[in-house]
């Protein structure tokens, strides 16, 4: 009964919403409704009216939004007798309109998302086996110590506990290689990681071929192992104490359940948070996704498998013949053919590993590259919408993660349509400056504040935006190149722990030089344009104001791809945490102030070591989290600093065996308050308005920066051709 009622009134709401986007206004009627709507909307952001009240804000901005679409379908496209206007005007409004479907589905899927999940580590009382898969190809072997030691060091009964690592480097293939060199360094990694497993009591397996790249090795695990549970981990995804204790007790509530997934926290940050400086006072681009996103899909039965810190049913997977290989995002597709066989998902909105970002922009995008193509396989050979077995919110929500990554599409398209008018002339939007304002300001500014009410203190404002311009100059040829050729692509290892040693113009940054100077020149020419042609000044200002926002996120672009140097080569994490420090026999109380994968900085209660030098050898003795024993760990002296009673120390680790791995990543990893803490501390929603300001400020900061990074780049090779000079 309550369905056949809900269906009715969505219903008599979609027909109310329609009528009142085809409803025929004047233009001042128009114009004064669209403030209304605007005035009403941001006093119910002010006054943080939840519940209802948000969603009769987004019902307002929709109907602004659908007033737009009907407006922009049946009065600005150019004539077809006019192929020079047509053509390009036609590719705008699909963008648009493509924007337009983005934005419905984000409302569908995120309008009122599923709150954050209680945590259950004090209630499980069901143990089941658990295998934990690494699954490695080309990673360091500090890296995987790092992360197999903090798997071995899970909170969870030993004999149900199984740690694997699937080591797709050391294959017989690759030790068999026809290149002599190729096959000595993967007999080196094959028989240094062996000892490294056997040090650390895991389990090390490789198999014959590299064959369906990471599904074809995680399937493999699959058929050397037992356990009840699969936990996947990536090789740089080092799980806390409590992963296991918070994800495996749902299994024992759904008996169709086939995946609890956890957010992917990360301890460095993105070439765009280095480079802007904005990864401790910001929230990171994947908290979106994180901290909205999948909670909105998992109100529909949707979340999907990341490809790590998540937790897996092995009757599931055995069901559906194992992990899915067939596109390069073997993750999703796993999750899209579990979901359309009935099996149910759940998402724990809880940083329970911490892992690590590509440091380069070139690393970066290759990452996205390898998303987007992955994305656009399913959706070439999988077609959500028509898949058997979803049901249609989770249809819709699985048509939503592909089709986002066709965003380079309509990017490209903003990005070039106001040089079709400020260059060429062309009328590919028939509008003038008053429907201008009444309809297309009116839906900018409402789409953006829809965002703000959708994703809030997630992602501020014009964030999005620069994510998406920044990927879309390298994007655009790779998802061509799959739309044209579906199979061409393969999958490839992204490079992590990385750093950059001096600061430098990314190697693909010149594109972002030659749009900014393109959307530079356009703006002299629309200053010409309104002296020499003051009757077409409001739309020459209209789409001169256009091309400024372009401006602007092109400026900040610049920021983006002049790589700063960094002093440390890893991530620096405050813990704070009570030690002993040890040195020549004498121990003093100290505290840990940071730390990180290679090393630690230590406060010393004493003026005893006032006389130690770099290069000393030394200790620090703590208690291991969870467990009453003490632990030793050696250190090196790097660097020291008398502060009063305070003697500072630079100290790096000298781990000599696998139990100094443990304490390494128990220092680091096993807590995973300290990453709800610190996401907690970025979440501050800016508004649309100091977001606003806020972004043109760094806009302006970071554009000198990118020139001043172009100019310094450019002095070798003055030098080098004037030396050539005879």
């Amino acid at each position: 009964m309550n369905l056949i009622v809900n269906s009715v009134l969505a219903a008599l709401a979609a027909f109310g919403l329609l009528v009142l986007a085809t409803l025929p206004v004047s233009l001042q009627t128009q114009l004064i409704a669209s403030i209304a709507v605007v005035s009403v909307m941001a006093v119910i952001k002010i006054l943080k009216a939840d519940g209802v009240w948000r969603l009769i804000a987004l019902s307002f901005g929709a109907v602004i939004v659908l007033r737009y679409v009907y407006w922009r379908s049946t009065s600005t496209i150019p004539p077809l007798s006019q192929p020079e206007n047509f053509i390009p005007g036609i590719l705008l409004y699909l963008a648009e309109m493509y924007n337009v479907l983005m934005l419905g589905l984000s409302l569908f899927i995120v309008a009122l998302p599923l709150p954050s999940r209680p945590s259950r580590k004090e209630a499980i009382t069901d143990f089941p086996s658990v295998d934990v898969f690494v699954p490695s190809y080309n990673e360091d072997a500090l890296l995987l110590a790092n992360t197999l030691a903090a798997a071995k060091a899970m909170d969870y009964p030993e004999d149900k506990l199984t740690i694997w690592l699937l080591d797709d480097g050391g294959t017989v293939q690759k030790r068999n290689a026809h290149d002599l060199q190729d096959a000595q360094i993967a007999t080196a990694r094959h028989a240094e990681l062996q000892e490294l497993c056997r040090e650390l009591g895991v389990n090390y397996l490789t198999r014959e071929r590299n064959e369906h790249a990471k599904a074809g090795n995680l399937n493999n695990g699959l058929k050397h192992s037992s356990g009840d549970l699969i936990a996947v981990f990536d090789a740089d995804h080092a799980p806390a104490r409590d992963f296991l204790k918070e994800t495996v007790g749902y299994f024992a509530e759904d008996p169709k359940l086939f995946l609890v997934q956890t957010p992917h926290f990360f301890i460095n940050p993105d070439p765009l948070e280095r480079n802007l400086r904005t990864f401790d006072t910001m929230p990171s681009e994947n908290e979106m996704f994180y901290g909205i996103i999948q909670r909105g899909l998992d109100k529909w039965n949707a979340a999907f498998f990341c490809g790590s810190a998540a937790v897996l049913s092995r009757k599931a997977l055995n069901a559906t013949d194992g992990f899915s290989g067939i596109s390069i995002t073997e993750d999703c597709e796993t999750a899209l053919a579990l979901h359309s066989s009935g099996w149910n998902s759940i998402y724990v909105d809880k940083p329970l590993i911490a892992g690590l970002q590509p440091a380069t922009f070139a690393s970066f995008i290759g990452q996205r590259s390898r998303w987007a193509q992955g994305m656009m396989q399913i959706l070439r050979f999988r077609f959500p919408l028509l898949k058997r077995g979803l049901s249609l919110p989770q249809r819709l929500c699985y048509m939503s993660s592909t089709l986002f990554w066709l965003f380079p599409f309509p990017r490209t398209v903003f990005l070039f349509a106001p040089l079709c008018y400020l260059l060429f002339d062309l009328q590919i939007f028939t509008a003038s400056g008053g429907e201008f304002m009444a309809y297309t300001l009116a839906y900018m500014l409402v789409n953006l504040m829809m965002q703000n009410y959708l994703y809030g203190a997630f992602r501020w404002p014009w964030i999005s935006e620069l994510y998406e311009y920044v990927q879309t100059v390298h994007l655009l040829p790779a998802i061509v190149s799959v739309v044209l050729n579906p199979r061409k692509p393969t999958f490839k290892v992204t490079a992590k722990d990385e750093s950059v040693a001096t600061s430098r113009l990314s190697e693909i940054s010149r594109p972002f030089f030659v749009i900014f100077a393109a959307q530079l020149i356009a703006v002299a020419i629309t200053v010409f344009r309104i002296y020499a042609e003051p009757y077409k000044a409001d739309v020459t200002l209209v789409v001169g104001g256009w091309n400024m926002i372009n401006l602007v996120m092109a400026g900040c672009a610049l920021g983006v791809v002049s790589e700063r140097g960094e002093r440390a080569s890893s991530r620096r994490i405050r813990v704070r945490r009570r030690c002993e420090f040890g040195f020549d026999g004498q121990w003093s109380p100290a505290s840990i102030e940071d730390v990180s994968v290679r090393g630690a900085r230590l406060n010393v209660f004493s003026r005893r070591f006032a006389e130690m030098q770099p290069g000393a050898v030394a200790e620090i003795r703590m208690r291991l989290h969870g467990r009453e024993e003490m632990a030793t760990l050696p250190l090196i002296i790097r660097n020291t600093e008398q502060q009063g009673e305070i003697l500072a120390l630079g100290c790096q680790y000298m781990p000599q065996s696998a139990k100094d791995h443990r304490q390494i990543v128990d220092l680091i990893f096993a807590n995973s308050d300290q990453w709800s803490d610190f996401q907690k501390s970025r979440r501050k929603n800016p508004g649309l308005i100091r977001g606003t300001v806020w972004f043109l400020g760094m806009s302006l900061f970071q554009t000198s920066r990118g020139l001043t990074y172009f100019l310094r780049s450019l002095k070798p090779q003055r030098s080098a051709r004037e030396g050539t000079k005879p």
